[in-house]
C-alpha cells in the first residue's frame, strides 16, 4: 500500500466494534495559518443521507467560510467539492459512488481542484478500500468523527499535494463552537448526541457513527438561546437516539430534562429525530405533554409488526410493546400525530410475518411513513442470514405496504379539514409566487396563498382540503 504521508489512517470494522469510550469536549478554533487559505476560492458540499448529514455539511460550510472560501452556486465554479454520505442503504452509496465518479471530469479540465468525500461512506473498510484503488483522483478522505480538522486536510492537500485518508475507528471528542453556515434563516438543526449503541442487525450506523456520546446540556441550551435571539422560530434536535440523550452523563438528566430546559429559551417549536422505542420513557412522553414548545408529532421507528422479525432485527421490544408507547402517547396527548420507518424483506420474511406489519400500520395509526425493502450492510450480522424470499415477492410487499400507508396518510390528514392549522411558512412554491408552504404542528405539509413578506412567520391557515401528501388551506 502506497504512503500517503502524515494523513494516512484507514478505518477498521473489528476497531469501530470496541466502542472506545474516550470522549472529551473541546472547543473549536481556527489557527491563523488556516484563515486566508481560501481566500478566492469558492466551495460546493453535496450532501447524501439524513438530517445529521445536512447538520454536518452546515458545519463543514462554516469552517470554510471561517478559512475564507466562498459558497459556489454550481460545481463548475468550485475550488472544492465535498461529497457528504450516507451509509445506511445500498441506494444511497451507489449514488455517492456515481457522484465521484461523475466528478473526475472536473479534474480534468481543472487539476487544482480539491475532491473530497467524507460522511458515513468513508467511515466503513471496504469503502475506503474501493476509494483507493478505483477513484485514485479523489484528494480528501475523512468520516464522520473529524470534520473539525478539515482545515488541516485542505493545507496538507494543497502544500504537499498528496492525497489525505484520515478515518477515526474510534469516536474521539466532542467538538463544541464549530462554525455553521444554516441553509434556513428560520429552521435549524441542533445535534445533540451523537453515535448509537442499539445494534439493530441490519444496521451500519453503530460502526460509522460510534457510540453513544452526548453534548453538554449548556452548551445546547446556549445554542438555542442564540439561535432565539437571530430570530429562528424552530429546532430540530439530531441523534441516531434521541431518547437515549444523557444515559452517558453521572447524573440523572435526561432527554425530558433537556426538553423542559429548552421550551424555557423562548424558541417557538422543537422537534426531534430519531426515536428509539425503547428508551422513550413516560418522562419524555409527560414532557412532551407539558411543554408548549414541543410540537405535537413524533417520528417512532417501529421497522416490523412481527415479533420474530423484531427479534430478528435486534429491536429489543415487541410488537405489544410498541403499541403500548402509542397508547400512552395518545393518552397523553390524544390529538399527536405519528410517523415511522418499516422495512419490508427482511430475511425470511414470512407472509405472515408482513401481514403483522400491514396490521400495525392500522392499529397503531400512523399517518406517514418511511418505507424500504432491506437492503444488506456488509459488516453487520444480517448480512450474513439465510434469506429464501424472492425480490418480486418483496417489491409486492413494499407496494401493498405503500397503499396502506398512504391511505392512513390520507386519513390522518383529512382530520385537519374545516380546521385552523398553525403554519411556520417555509418557502414560496415553484410553481406559483403567490403560493407559500410550510409545516403545521403535527408536520403536515400546507401550501396556501401568501405574500413573501410573511416566510419565517407562524401563520394561521384554515384548512379546506386534505390531500395525500399536503393540505391546502387559506390565512385567516
Amino acid at each position: 500500500m502506497k504512503d500517503y504521508g502524515k494523513y494516512f489512517k484507514k478505518p477498521s470494522l473489528k476497531d469501530a466494534r470496541k466502542r472506545v469510550e474516550d470522549t472529551g469536549y473541546i472547543d473549536f478554533t481556527l489557527a491563523d495559518k488556516y484563515k486566508l487559505l481560501g481566500e478566492g476560492k469558492k466551495y460546493f458540499i453535496q450532501t447524501y443521507g439524513c438530517q445529521g448529514n445536512e447538520a454536518d455539511s452546515e458545519r463543514m460550510a462554516g469552517i470554510l467560510e471561517a478559512m475564507g472560501f466562498c459558497s459556489a452556486d454550481i460545481q463548475d465554479d468550485a475550488d472544492i467539492i465535498l461529497v457528504n454520505t450516507c451509509a445506511v442503504r445500498d441506494n444511497a452509496e451507489n449514488r455517492a459512488f456515481g457522484e465521484m465518479g461523475r466528478l473526475k471530469k472536473f479534474k480534468k479540465t481543472n487539476p487544482d481542484l480539491l475532491l473530497g468525500i467524507c460522511g458515513c461512506m468513508p467511515q466503513e473498510e471496504n469503502v475506503v478500500n474501493r476509494l483507493l484503488e478505483k477513484y485514485p483522483y479523489i484528494d480528501l478522505i475523512f468520516g464522520t468523527h473529524n470534520i473539525y480538522k478539515l482545515p488541516e486536510y485542505v493545507q496538507s492537500a494543497y502544500l504537499s499535494k498528496e492525497r489525505v485518508v484520515e478515518v477515526f475507528s474510534h469516536e474521539g471528542n466532542i467538538v463544541e463552537n464549530i462554525p455553521t453556515i444554516r441553509e434556513n434563516e428560520h429552521k435549524a438543526w441542533i445535534n445533540i448526541m451523537y453515535g448509537c449503541d442499539e445494534f439493530c442487525t441490519y444496521c451500519i450506523v453503530p460502526y460509522t457513527r460510534g457510540s453513544e456520546r452526548s453534548r453538554d446540556k449548556d452548551s445546547i441550551i446556549s445554542e438555542v438561546k442564540k439561535l432565539v435571539s437571530s430570530g429562528y422560530k424552530e429546532i430540530t434536535l439530531l441523534g441516531q437516539n434521541v431518547n437515549a440523550y444523557g444515559q452517558d452523563f453521572d447524573d440523572e438528566y435526561s432527554f425530558a430534562s433537556l426538553l423542559r430546559d429548552l421550551d424555557k429559551t423562548g424558541i417557538d417549536r422543537i422537534r426531534f429525530t430519531t426515536s428509539h422505542p425503547r428508551d422513550l420513557t413516560i418522562h419524555t412522553i409527560n414532557a412532551m405533554a407539558e411543554c408548549n414548545s414541543v410540537m405535537n408529532h413524533i417520528h417512532l421507528p417501529v421497522q416490523s409488526g412481527s415479533d420474530e422479525i423484531l427479534n430478528k432485527m435486534n429491536r429489543k421490544y415487541t410488537r405489544d410493546d410498541y403499541l403500548k408507547l402509542v397508547h400512552k402517547l395518545r393518552e397523553a396527548m390524544p390529538d399527536i400525530s405519528i410517523t415511522t420507518d418499516i422495512i419490508v424483506g427482511f430475511p425470511n420474511e414470512s407472509d405472515s410475518d408482513f401481514q403483522d406489519t400491514l396490521t400495525l400500520v392500522e392499529e397503531a395509526g400512523f399517518e406517514g411513513a418511511f418505507t424500504f425493502i432491506y437492503s444488506k450492510r456488509e459488516g453487520t450480522p444480517a448480512a450474513k442470514y439465510e434469506d429464501t424470499v424472492s425480490n418480486e415477492i418483496k417489491k409486492n410487499r413494499l407496494n401493498k405496504l405503500i397503499d396502506k400507508v398512504n391511505t392512513m396518510y390520507l386519513k390522518g390528514n383529512k382530520r385537519f379539514e374545516n380546521k385552523i392549522v398553525k403554519v411556520l411558512a417555509d418557502s414560496v412554491s415553484k410553481n406559483d409566487d403567490s403560493v407559500l408552504s410550510g409545516y403545521s404542528e403535527h408536520n403536515k405539509l400546507v401550501n396556501f396563498k401568501g405574500s413573501k413578506s410573511q416566510i419565517g412567520n407562524i401563520v394561521e391557515v384554515y384548512i379546506t382540503e386534505a390531500k395525500t401528501w399536503h393540505m391546502i388551506g387559506e390565512v385567516k
